[in-house]
């Protein structure tokens, strides 16, 4: 089943010198269970791109399709659900609330999905080095730790759909690693797909396929 769709994807934003193209007619399509590392140049359209197949954006031409769903033919609440049901998203800004602990930032997109499990939450924290800082508010974390709460939250619901945009960049090798083996293993449990986006050849080298983002289109590598 293909969980990610995206066809002839084209997105330009307005700037003060005019029009500029960030994609320029991209095709990309992610099956169940499929892992996919996405490189690029920064300010190549890397985070456009996610945000797009995270129905965060819609496409100025062309199509975006997350399990079976066309993001343009929803609305604003329509696509706030879509990624509530289906999507979990692992931003470099965190995100994170600041009035919720740790254990609460873990339960919250869960909880919104009706799929919070206890018992997984605790696993993921384990897992992730997180569980004698559950009653720790954000502010109180490292960058490092702030970003491992943020993977946690995202795949506490167990989404159908994961799409990370460098999930390690703020860790050490070691739990760089960790992370990676977290996802590919929810990955292989439930099936889900991966989009990564990585500046590590090593770590892009451990998943499924390779595309390369440059100048608004993408080439596998």
């Amino acid at each position: 089943m293909t969980l990610l769709q995206i066809d002839a994807a084209e997105k330009t934003y307005a700037t003060a010198e005019g029009p500029l193209p960030v994609l320029r007619g991209v095709d990309l399509r992610l099956d169940r269970g499929e892992t996919l590392a996405l490189t690029g140049e920064s300010g190549s359209g890397k985070s456009t791109l996610m945000h797009l197949a995270g129905a965060l954006d819609v496409v100025d031409a062309g199509r975006v399709l997350i399990a079976g769903q066309d993001v343009a033919g929803l609305g604003d609440a329509g696509r706030a659900a879509l990624r509530r049901d289906r999507v979990g998203l692992v931003f470099q800004q965190f995100n994170l609330i600041p009035s919720l602990t740790v254990a609460q930032n873990i339960a919250f997109q869960a909880r919104l999905a009706g799929r919070f499990d206890a018992d997984w939450a605790a696993d993921l924290a384990q897992r992730l080095g997180l569980s004698d800082l559950g009653t720790r508010y954000p502010e109180q974390l490292s960058g490092g730790q702030q970003q491992r709460v943020a993977i946690a939250r995202a795949i506490a619901a167990r989404p159908a759909l994961i799409l990370a945009d460098e999930p390690t960049g703020n860790l050490d090798e070691a739990t760089g690693d960790a992370v990676l083996d977290l996802l590919q293993s929810l990955v292989a449990e439930t099936g889900a797909a991966l989009m990564m986006v990585t500046h590590s050849p090593r770590l892009a080298a451990r998943l499924d396929r390779r595309l390369h983002l440059s100048h608004g289109q993408l080439a596998a590598t």
